[in-house]
């Protein structure tokens, strides 16, 4: 593809060579535009968005997938900056503050109009209106997202922030920026919000700065608390979405698109936006599933999509605090039947027959110390339950997938990507903090593992309650939570739950991409039924 590269009043256009793995290196395009331009081949080049925040090769790349894109070179800081839509994009001018109020609350009394002008450097100005609407986009933002209340009582307690809680602050903002505006909000957005926060808490304005927020969002620079975020997010998002480009996604996987069963009435457009904000601040639980079933397909239009999936806690928050909507959407998926399997046919069924064929396995520790919980569940191992679906990663270990750099994971490593344990008393919030990110989890947090007090889904560092009061109900909501979500299973455990979503609960028989392996154990543990 052609990039267009503005240097000045010169133009010129600089190919963009692709192949099958993606486009060319991103530092082949720099050394490119520098060729083009002729500049000494020792300029070092630095790209940016729209806003001047910097954008790395990672963000560059999908920022070419887009398409259209416009190059600005400028000699001044040797910077070329990214626009994404050149048709709608203006460089705007930056606007400082000459008179600003010494403190909003006071400043903007109830004569105040929104015919009332703050005149800034450069021509700019700013009406009264625009400070409050800055305002309650903020206040609007942090009254929606969870653990936004903590925010406001902090600083009505002290009048000030602490670092964590501005971090929280900064990270809660991004996210609806991002929710609503998409990963590359305008210039004029972000400044929107750095307005806000200093409108709304005056203290953490900045007043040798020329607009007052230049610490969360300085448009000359690009720099900030908020560009800073936005930028890690973007490159996440990026990685993520790499990672899901290059993972097959077959059309028997929790990823596929599916004709749902659902019979309940499904709210669109106003009114969907109206049940979504609802849920946010309703305490009545009945009121709140019912309006989680009403908004099914639009949560599942969401998931579906790669640039807003990762935010779907975030628009629907009471999956943290109401047990039971996991099974709910999987319900509303396949069905009361089809989501009643496992739980009917695994200590009925399956249990017994994996338990009498991992005996006949090569033994190690780990199997025997889960064939033991068999007849003592009182030790300080899993319950014979989970022990038995632990053992069944044991039956279907993880295959190399033939990459040079990839590295076959053990079996008993593969089960620490299905369950973990904390100790009770012990903080989730600080687990939380040191998992790596990855595919969702069950965590039991108990007096030792045999004796569970609670269990949670963990997907994006978040804590999700199970409606489970037993190990196996909870697996069984953790498997769902890869549909409901619409989740690739981890890659060491791609046998495991494709075994537990074809044999046990039926889904997708016979289009599934099954292994040899997961054939061949189904023949085993079934072949006493054909017998009969």
């Amino acid at each position: 593809m052609l990039v267009k590269v503005r240097f000045g009043e010169i133009q010129k256009y600089v190919k963009v060579a692709q192949t099958n793995e993606g486009y060319e290196d991103f530092n082949t395009f720099l050394q490119k535009v520098i060729q083009k331009l002729d500049l000494p081949l020792e300029t070092e080049l630095h790209l940016t968005d729209e806003s001047g925040t910097d954008v790395d090769a990672d963000v560059f790349e999908e920022l070419l997938r887009a398409g259209n894109l416009t190059v600005r070179v400028t000699s001044e800081r040797s910077t070329v900056l990214l626009q994404p839509d050149p048709s709608k994009t203006s460089v705007e001018s930056s606007t400082s503050v000459s008179s600003f109020p010494s403190a909003f609350g006071d400043s903007f009394s109830s004569d105040s109009s929104d015919a009332t002008v703050i005149f800034e450097k450069n021509g700019g100005r700013r009406t009264h209106s625009e400070w409050e609407s800055a305002k309650e986009t903020v206040r609007n933002a942090l009254q929606a997202k969870p653990g936004g209340q903590v925010i406001f009582d902090e600083y009505e307690k002290t009048k000030k922030l602490k670092d964590s809680t501005r971090r929280k602050l900064v990270n809660l903002l991004v996210a609806d920026m991002v929710e609503i505006h998409g990963r590359i909000p305008p210039v004029s957005v972000r400044r929107k919000y750095a307005l806000g926060i200093i409108s709304l808490f005056p203290s953490l304005r900045d007043p040798y700065s020329d607009n007052g927020y230049e610490h969360f969002y300085d448009p000359q620079s690009g720099s900030g608390y908020l560009a800073w975020r936005l930028k890690t997010v973007q490159r996440n998002s990026a990685a993520q979405s790499r990672r899901s480009s290059t993972n097959t996604v077959h059309q028997d996987s929790p990823k596929r698109r599916r004709e749902f069963l659902t019979h309940d009435k499904q709210l669109l457009g106003d009114e969907c936006h109206e049940a979504v904000s609802f849920l946010k601040h309703s305490t009545d639980v009945s009121t709140i599933k019912e309006k989680m079933r009403a908004t099914f397909q639009y949560r599942q239009s969401l998931v579906q999509d790669q640039r807003s999936s990762l935010t779907v806690l975030d628009v629907f928050p009471r999956f943290l605090d109401i047990p039971g909507l996991i099974e709910q959407d999987f319900i509303q998926m396949f069905g009361e039947e089809v989501s009643g399997r496992f739980l009917a046919r695994w200590p009925t069924f399956f249990k017994a027959r994996i338990l009498a064929d991992c005996k006949n396995m090569t033994s190690n520790e780990h199997i025997e110390n889960l064939l033991s919980m068999q007849q003592d569940s009182s030790g300080l191992g899993w319950d014979s339950d989970l022990s038995s679906v632990l053992l069944l990663v044991h039956l279907l270990p993880p295959t190399s997938k033939g990459h040079k750099k990839s590295v076959k994971m053990s079996s008993c490593q593969a089960v620490d990507h299905v369950v973990k344990y904390l100790q009770m008393g012990a903080s989730v919030e600080t687990f939380l903090a040191g998992v790596e990110p990855g595919q969702p989890f069950l965590l039991c947090v108990g007096e030792n593992k045999s004796s569970i007090q609670r269990y949670y889904v963990i997907m994006d560092h978040k804590a999700i309650p199970c409606k489970a009061q037993t190990s196996l109900a909870a697996f069984d909501e953790l498997f769902k939570a890869h549909f409901t979500f619409s989740i690739n299973y981890h890659d060491s455990l791609h046998n495991f739950y494709t075994f537990i979503q074809t044999t046990v609960f039926n889904i997708d028989v016979g289009s599934a991409k099954e292994s040899p392996r997961v054939k061949e154990i189904r023949a085993r543990l079934l072949q006493d039924t054909c017998d009969t």
